[in-house]
């Protein structure tokens, strides 16, 4: 009898059945927040499913969190009643993730600090925003091109959106093999490089680490690359 007690007693404790090392908890504060919903999500089969819901009424500060089996992709979207869309993206693990920002700049004045992933994830973004600056900065070339009918300039700007795609291709594909122990690196091989020749893909899977092959990016990497490979038997 005063063995069960024992176990009950540190059950309580230790919340048993409810391991929160097995979730991920997402907490900060929106500075100038009074009222609005904050929503934790993540897509699942092509569609954004909400994973949990605060009311904010008051006090800025929120708590939210979601069972995870591996790191992954998750958004924290705020509802403050208008016509912007206020999504922060990150890499969400398990353990806590801070994220801080404002009402007013919510996706812009976001810091997020949390899981390594997010980490690896930020540096991919910091390029991937040049190699965007320089495709805005081709289309508009090419807009003037084509009004002043410069066919030597639109084939140029031509020319060099292709050279600036095949350059993002491969510097995703080096960032990923860099990272090949971050599931960063399958992730980007899903949505950056999956219409990228199957070598590409391949040389991505081939070098990642035991565990990243293990996680859901992981597994689902290796059913793209197998679906591609039986379509084109």
């Amino acid at each position: 009898m005063q063995k069960l007690l024992i176990i009950l007693s540190l059950c309580f404790l230790f919340s048993c059945g409810d391991n929160a090392s097995d979730k991920l908890i997402v907490k900060g504060n929106i500075k100038g927040l009074k009222k609005g919903t904050v929503y934790l999500k993540k897509a699942s089969d092509s569609t954004f499913i909400t994973v949990d819901s605060m009311v904010v009424n008051g006090s800025s500060n929120f708590q939210l969190q979601s069972p995870i089996e591996s790191p992954e992709l998750f958004y924290l979207y705020l509802d403050k009643n208008d016509t912007k869309e206020n999504i922060i993206t990150f890499f969400g693990d398990k353990g806590t993730t801070e994220i801080n920002t404002s009402r007013k700049r919510f996706s812009y004045d976001a810091k997020i600090n949390g899981s390594k992933q997010q980490e690896v994830f930020e540096a991919y973004l910091d390029m991937a925003s040049k190699f965007n600056n320089k495709n805005l900065e081709l289309i508009k070339e090419n807009f003037d091109a084509i009004k002043e009918n410069d066919t030597a300039l639109i084939n140029a700007t031509e020319k060099n959106y292709k050279n600036l795609e095949k350059r993002k291709y491969l510097y995703t594909v080096n960032f990923s093999i860099t990272n090949r122990d971050s599931e960063v690196a399958p992730y980007l091989a899903l949505t950056e490089l999956y219409n990228a020749n199957i070598k590409l893909l391949d040389m991505v899977n081939d070098t990642l680490t035991t565990s990243v092959k293990a996680s859901n990016y992981g597994k689902e990497l290796q059913r793209f690359i197998d679906k591609i490979k039986k379509g084109e038997e």
